[in-house]
């Protein structure tokens, strides 16, 4: 049999990537890590975690507003400090990457630093060095996509955003996913002007319809200009910074402009076709139901190669394969019932399937909705409201869609998740007691369905 340096040789440092290599680490394999950048990936470094810090940051502007309707009286204006902000987030990140560190070197992996490349299916190159393996897994994510479109040397993704200087007192995001939803309501939050075009008619596609439509009237509401059924066509740098004319005619102009139009998986430059891997439709690579590439060496996790782009998905896929080559080969990943949330003022917290999705794969459904004015806000001045809505499956009364937007949805949504994959009927929400007075209790009290 051949000879290989390592056991696992992991491409890529990110969530699902050092999760694997300390997991088969862990499980007695030799097992080698490359990464070029900072430990930890886009969740640790340019997503997932600086972007919630600076969600809470906006959060308490509308703290300090709402605290007059219960008698603080604050001596002056709030001011906020940008510079100190991305100050304190860079500290937290660097502490990050180095507990990503301790944990990689605790566990015994050998972290090799550079970019990796494929030479063959059992053999990566670092800076020109060989590193060979018995199994190979390409964990190196997704990085963000930009339209080739006139000017668009103007424009900044998402990565840059956490570290703008100065401040963009006008800000305009082109999209409508959660990325630029996310966005949009945190530079609002922290008082820059917003404006958000997407060229579809709604935000936020493949989300719950009434979703959709309500978030984006709470954040209109919120201060955020969202104008939908726009395209823009072209970015020119102005006196007074960047241009951007739209597909009317129209201009806009800002200080910074974020595109936020989606996520690419990141596979050039790591020789996949000299290795034989080969890519699907998207450009991922494509992967059987194992995680296997179409060399059987090689496997592949995250937003590489996987439909649903989310950091738990990608631990949880690291784990499988691990189980698979160095454990009992018995666990598996269900992708139903995944909880996500994303964090728009106000928050939005979803699980399963959509009212459309539903009708399409489960036949006749019944729904449940509730909107209302949470309890803090009869005393906080603010207008904004929360929206809960239940799909559940006639034949068996089970709920097989739950959605939420309002303060702290993603913070609720997570224990329904549990009682969803468990199988949990109408009839047992119903019955279960709700803690009052809660937002979350509305789930369990919502009693008559909607019309049709």
């Amino acid at each position: 049999m051949p000879t290989f340096d390592f056991d696992l040789f992991v491409i890529g440092g990110g969530s699902g990537g050092v999760r694997a290599a300390r997991m088969a680490a862990q499980q007695g394999a030799r097992v080698g890590l490359a990464e070029a950048a900072e430990l930890g990936g886009t969740c640790v470094n340019v997503g997932c975690i600086p972007k919630k810090l600076y969600s809470y940051a906006a959060g308490y502007a509308e703290s300090f507003e709402e605290s007059a309707g219960y008698g603080w009286k604050l001596p002056e204006a709030p001011q906020f400090d940008w510079a100190y902000l991305k100050t304190q987030r860079a500290k937290e990140i660097t502490r990050l990457n180095g507990v990503y560190a301790s944990l990689l070197k605790n566990s015994g992996v050998t972290l090799v630093t550079g970019w990796a490349q494929l030479a063959d299916g059992h053999t990566v190159e670092v800076d020109g060095k060989r590193h060979t393996a018995r199994h190979l897994l390409v964990a190196t994510g997704g990085t963000p996509f930009v339209p080739e479109i006139p000017g668009r040397e103007h424009i900044v993704t998402s990565d840059a955003m956490f570290d703008l200087s100065p401040f963009p007192k006008r800000l305009l995001v082109v999209g409508g996913g959660y990325i630029a939803c996310e966005f949009a309501s945190i530079f609002n939050g922290l008082g820059a002007k917003v404006t958000q075009l997407h060229r579809r008619a709604h935000l936020l596609t493949g989300f719950d319809d009434d979703l959709r439509q309500f978030v984006a009237h709470e954040m209109g509401k919120a201060g955020v200009d969202v104008r939908l059924n726009i395209e823009a066509t072209s970015i020119a740098r102005g006196p007074n910074g960047p241009v951007v004319t739209l597909a009317r005619g129209q201009q806009i102009d800002a200080d910074t402009v974020l595109f936020a139009t989606g996520r690419v998986p990141n596979t050039q430059g790591l020789g996949l076709e000299a290795a034989g891997v080969a890519l699907d439709e998207r450009g991922a690579i494509a992967v059987d139901a194992n995680y296997r590439s179409s060399v059987p060496s090689i496997y592949a996790v995250g937003d590489v190669s996987t439909r649903v782009q989310l950091t738990p998905v990608a631990l949880a896929e690291a784990m499988v394969v691990v189980d698979a080559l160095f454990g009992q080969g018995k666990r598996a990943l269900d992708y139903e019932f995944i909880p996500t949330a994303v964090f728009t003022h106000p928050n939005i917290g979803t699980c399963g399937y959509t009212e459309i999705d539903a009708r399409a794969r489960f036949g006749e459904v019944a729904v449940f909705s509730s909107e209302f004015k949470s309890l803090r806000h009869t005393l906080s001045g603010r207008g904004e409201r929360t929206f809960m809505k239940l799909v559940v499956q006639k034949a068996t009364d089970r709920v097989v869609g739950l959605h939420m937007v309002g303060a702290d949805a993603g913070e609720i949504v997570q224990g329904f998740a549990v009682a969803m994959r468990a199988g949990a009927t109408k009839a047992l929400f119903d019955s279960t007691v709700g803690i009052h007075p809660t937002a979350a209790e509305e789930f369990v009290t919502m009693r008559e369905p909607m019309p049709g």
